[in-house]
């Protein structure tokens, strides 16, 4: 039998749910906690000037040229939802390989489903049968599965 997987996620919670299909019954199989998301920045991040400290001046002997793979700054908390949604692609790829489940349901804060899709390859990609922009991770259990339904149902009738 081929098992579907809800993930209901944004950047500080992922809710992975197992089901037979979009209109079957769901059981919660593992819910994801991102502490950092939960922290200040203060409390994950040190004001300590490090090497790099002077690289955007033009009197650095390290300043960057575009052959280096310079990437532009990024926020801390941006930081730690990438490492967040990287953890939970890789627990999905590594399921998906063991084969516990043929099709994925992404349901995310659009923030956070972006984040996902970068990270996604394509067996994942090609896995997915719906996402939806929204974050649903506050919802019971059939609360969530009454939303997919609707959404399934209206992207069926779009199709």
């Amino acid at each position: 039998m081929a098992l579907t997987w809800i993930v209901s996620a944004n950047a500080g919670r992922v809710r992975v749910f197992s089901g037979p299909n979009v209109f079957g019954p769901l059981e919660e199989i593992r819910d994801m906690i991102n502490d950092a998301a939960r922290l200040r920045t203060s409390e994950t991040e040190s004001d300590v000037l490090g090497q790099r400290s002077a690289s955007k001046s033009r009197h650095s002997l390290g300043a960057p040229t575009p052959e280096s793979g310079y990437e532009p700054n990024q926020l801390p908390a941006d930081h730690q939802t990438e490492i967040f949604a990287r953890d939970v692609v890789d627990f999905l790829r590594a399921s998906h390989e063991q084969g516990r489940f043929e099709h994925l349901v992404l349901a995310a804060s659009p923030e956070f489903l972006g984040v996902l899709r970068k990270q996604l390859g394509p067996e994942l990609q090609a896995a997915i049968t719906l996402q939806i922009n929204k974050d649903y991770t506050h919802l019971r259990t059939q609360e969530l599965l009454e939303r997919i339904q609707m959404q399934a149902r209206d992207s069926a009738r779009q199709t």
